[in-house]
């Protein structure tokens, strides 16, 4: 078989495996079916000496993983803050893999570096950020928060005679990020990888909706006076979407000089809702701002977008020369503002993307996703057995699980709730995660993809109710097993 054939024949029957698994997501076990033991044994295959054909590796390839794959990209998957892929998206990403360029450099892909300068033009204004703001698409949020934590300290350290590029942190003026305390690990993270460590961050107080307190963050500000401080932000808490209060915060920040960084990996998006873009008044004034592409635009993994105010100091973080690059003197050269060296097209996705759904289409992939995550969270929290912890703002809600018939501990609901969750994983109807919040066990409720439907919300209340109706009726659900708790 010549090259062209066997080209020509595994990505025809590629395509035929791809169509067959998304039309079995709309009826097929939204959890994982296969073991870890099984996945092992099919999967850990003797290391060849010879080469086997292409459409071989593949067609072995998705019989092994069949069952071990979760239906995230279909509509009732709930767990986590996890998008599907609206079919531009997913034929771009198909398309970025066969042009096969490295997306750093002018030079290296003209086509895509200036699809990238497009789409950072269009996510702006669908964003509702500063245009003259530079950006980076980087791998997700957690390498936005990487880029943007990474600007703010040399920004910051600039401000106190020190370059940080080139002396590095020793010796360096210690850099605080004040935020609000259900951080997210993310940016702790990102704070871990940039050597500010995880004592540098000082988790302030909240108010009864989950919002930075403004007094308490007043009162750290005088106390880190005259230091480097970033004040970290939250724009959609991961529990309950929560947003903090930029209006009021981020001109107090900035009247003690400090860095505002604001993490929207999901939240952000509400901008481009008119409906919704009021809880984001006043994030414009930010410093810079991180979110997500794989989430509530709908695009494949792994995308993020890192969107900074001072552009020299993003460019100075991030940017190199070295004598065997070719660098371009008027277009945009990716490398100059993101952490990846060799890196796939991620622009080409998020520009079909934007395209397929328009302005209009992405305000009503997140709106439609809103509503079904109040009727979701509603319609579980009327069945006997639960109790709304949080009624959705946006698109997160909280259910505990609570036995009606006994009296159980706190500790007892908490194992009765992670039960529930793994009972309600286990039916294969629908997907969901669990929580601690408020030092109590949840379940976590989010709706973040475009194939979700009314018919998927229903059929999701009602297995729910079929999972408690079982447990309840059941006398042995009366007492938990002790290693449970």
């Amino acid at each position: 078989m010549t090259k062209q054939n066997e080209q020509y024949a595994v990505l025809n029957n590629t395509l035929k495996y791809a169509m067959d698994y998304l039309n079995k997501l709309e009826y097929d076990d939204v959890c994982a079916t296969k073991s870890l033991e099984s996945l092992r044994q099919d999967l850990n295959k003797p290391l060849n000496t010879y080469g086997e054909s292409a459409d071989t590796v593949i067609s072995e390839l998705v019989k092994d993983v069949d069952g071990g794959l979760l239906g995230s990209a279909g509509g009732r998957f709930f767990a986590w803050v996890i998008g599907g892929c609206i079919p531009a998206a997913l034929a771009a990403d198909w398309l970025t893999s066969t042009w096969d360029q490295n997306a750093a450099l002018y030079a290296c892909s003209p086509a895509e570096a200036v699809i990238e300068e497009v789409v950072g033009e269009w996510l702006k204004t669908i964003l509702g950020l500063p245009q003259l703001s530079s950006f980076a698409i980087t791998t997700g949020c957690q390498m936005a928060h990487f880029t943007c934590l990474a600007t703010a300290r040399n920004a910051l350290l600039k401000k106190h005679s020190w370059d940080v590029e080139v002396k590095g942190l020793s010796g360096a003026p210690q850099i605080y990020i004040l935020t609000n305390k259900l951080l997210h690990a993310s940016v702790e993270r990102a704070a871990r990888f940039l050597g500010l460590g995880s004592e540098s961050i000082k988790p302030l107080e909240i108010n009864e909706s989950g919002q930075l307190k403004l007094d308490s963050l007043q009162i750290a500000l005088e106390e880190f006076k005259g230091k480097p401080v970033i004040v970290q932000l939250c724009a959609g808490d991961i529990n309950t979407g929560v947003y903090d209060n930029f209006n009021e915060i981020i001109p107090l920040a900035h009247a003690y000089n400090a860095w505002v960084h604001v993490d929207g990996a999901f939240g952000l998006w509400a901008n481009a809702s008119n409906k919704y873009c009021h809880m984001l008044n006043g994030v414009e004034y930010a410093d810079s701002w991180a979110t997500d592409g794989h989430k509530w635009l709908n695009i494949p993994y792994d995308c993020g977008y890192a969107f900074v105010k001072n552009n020299e100091a993003h460019k100075a973080s991030m940017s190199l020369r070295a004598s065997y690059l070719t660098h371009a003197d008027t277009a945009r050269d990716q490398f100059d503002w993101n952490p990846e060296w060799s890196r796939r097209g991620r622009g080409v996705p998020t520009y079909a993307a934007i395209r397929q759904l328009g302005t209009n289409g992405i305000a009503d992939l997140i709106e439609r996703c809103c509503q079904y995550a109040h009727r979701l969270t509603i319609g579980i929290g009327k069945l006997k057995g639960a109790e709304i912890i949080w009624e959705p703002t946006i698109n997160q809600g909280l259910i505990r699980f609570v036995n009606p018939q006994i009296p159980y501990t706190e500790q007892e609901n908490d194992a009765f709730t992670d039960l529930v969750i793994n009972k309600i994983n286990a039916s294969g109807k629908l997907f969901v995660g669990g929580t601690t919040w408020n030092g109590r066990r949840c379940m976590r409720i989010s709706v973040c993809g475009w194939q979700t439907t009314e018919a998927d919300i229903e059929m999701s209340i009602k297995a729910v109710a079929e999972v408690l109706d079982n447990l309840l009726s059941n006398n042995k659900s009366h007492s938990l097993d002790s290693s449970k708790l």
